[in-house]
């Protein structure tokens, strides 16, 4: 019997509907999506080149062609729900909605109501008729993410839509028909869920038609360069970027990386935030990575740090230069305290630091942009919606706004 390990990821649902596409329309684009398209595609979406990652890629080229149920698995922070959007965009259902909702993220009183949706007066609250999460995935992709999370009772109603592909919203009498791709993913050991009678066997049957590995990223630290690259590309102009120098890609490949992608992600901003413009060492990302198990940035020198002692062998990368041993370079701590305008002084709790310095920079984008909220994003190199977002976060709109009129456009 298949047993699959364990997984994570985010919490909540998201709905991205796309509007109705005649068939033939569907099918055209069927036929103009080739395996070399579909290798582009997958490439841009499952960074890396390494024998796992080119194994994960067939496993969805494969997964995208057929109707059938998928279950992710992988550790937390791996990349479960990239893999299951992999799938959607490669599939004949890539113009329908793709619908992402967290199983464990739901009230167990309201996790039916979402799914299967209500009749107006159904229950206390129902003021309204709502339409359920499956059926709003009708002819698309429904992504059930910590369905291990899901109670024993809605396990039972889910494996009856599974099979009879009928929806009764609740209060209702009336079937609905669906179709739907469903792919679940999983934080728990579904096997020893089963074994201790917390989760269901025919539903991990039903769901488990498609098992999908995802890799942790220790089983394929010669993709950390790429995927360095790729968040990086994503966050900073090019004359702002931190430069990883080779000792700290080895660095960062002799790292376990207990929280996977995820983790990397992080190391990887928090640097741009620090390093902007700057050589990043191996000590740094024992630096970067300490704070990241909640550990003081000064707690240990580096000669303590036996999970960073890696031989020179990392190939050249576009953000990879050679700096000599010797070349001046501030310390992580004098890092900070540069960005922040302050002298040089511990750091005991980073993300408050982080924040405190997002704001000054949203802050200062708005003063020298006279409160054009567009023109300060584009100061810092962010979206007009993030900026405003961040804001919001911060309340700097409400701070800010009996000295500077913002215009938002």
């Amino acid at each position: 019997m298949f047993l699959p390990g364990d997984g994570s990821k985010i919490a909540g649902s998201s709905n991205h509907p796309s509007p109705a596409v005649p068939d033939f329309v569907v099918s055209y684009l069927g036929s103009l999506m080739n395996d070399a398209n579909l290798e582009t595609l997958l490439a841009t979406k499952l960074i890396g080149s390494s024998p796992k990652m080119q194994q994960l890629r067939m496993l969805v080229k494969f997964a995208g062609r057929c109707n059938s149920s998928i279950m992710i698995t992988g550790p937390s922070g791996s990349g479960k729900e990239v893999v299951a959007d992999a799938i959607h965009s490669i599939s004949q259902r890539t113009t329908g909605p793709n619908i992402t909702v967290n199983c464990g993220a739901l009230p167990e009183q309201l996790i039916e109501s979402e799914l299967f949706g209500h009749e107006k007066g159904s229950f206390t609250g129902a003021v309204n008729k709502h339409i359920g999460l499956f059926e709003q995935s009708n002819n698309g992709t429904i992504f059930l993410d910590e369905i291990g999370d899901m109670p024993l009772n809605m396990q039972v109603k889910l494996l009856r839509v599974l099979e009879s592909r009928i929806v009764n919203r609740v209060g209702g009498n009336l079937n609905i028909p669906i179709d739907v791709r469903v792919i679940a993913a999983t934080h728990k050991n579904l096997g020893t869920a089963i074994r201790g009678g917390s989760f269901r066997e025919d539903l991990f049957y039903r769901l488990c038609v498609v098992p999908i590995e995802v890799p942790a990223l220790n089983e394929r630290a010669e993709d950390i360069p790429a995927l360095v690259e790729h968040f990086l590309g994503h966050q900073m102009t090019a004359d702002a970027r931190p430069i990883f120098t080779a000792e700290a890609f080895d660095a960062m490949q002799n790292y376990d990386w207990p929280g996977n992608v995820r983790e990397l992600r992080n190391v990887v901003e928090r640097a741009t935030v620090f390093f902007a413009g700057q050589p990043v060492r191996a000590e740094d990302i024992a630096t970067l990575v300490q704070s990241d198990l909640a550990r003081p940035v000064h707690a240990e020198p580096m000669a303590q740090q036996p999970a960073f002692q890696a031989p020179q062998t990392q190939q050249p990368s576009q953000f990879v230069a050679d700096y000599p041993a010797n070349s001046p370079r501030p310390s992580f701590a004098e890092a900070m305290a540069v960005a922040s305008e302050q002298p040089s002084t511990i750091v005991n709790d980073l993300s408050v630091h982080i924040q405190n310095e997002e704001r000054r920079i949203i802050t200062h984008a708005l003063e020298t942009s006279h409160g054009v909220v567009s023109k300060a994003a584009r100061s810092i190199n962010i979206k007009r919606t993030t900026f405003i977002d961040k804001m919001r976060k911060y309340n700097i709109h409400k701070q800010l706004e009996s000295a500077t009129e913002f215009q938002y456009a």
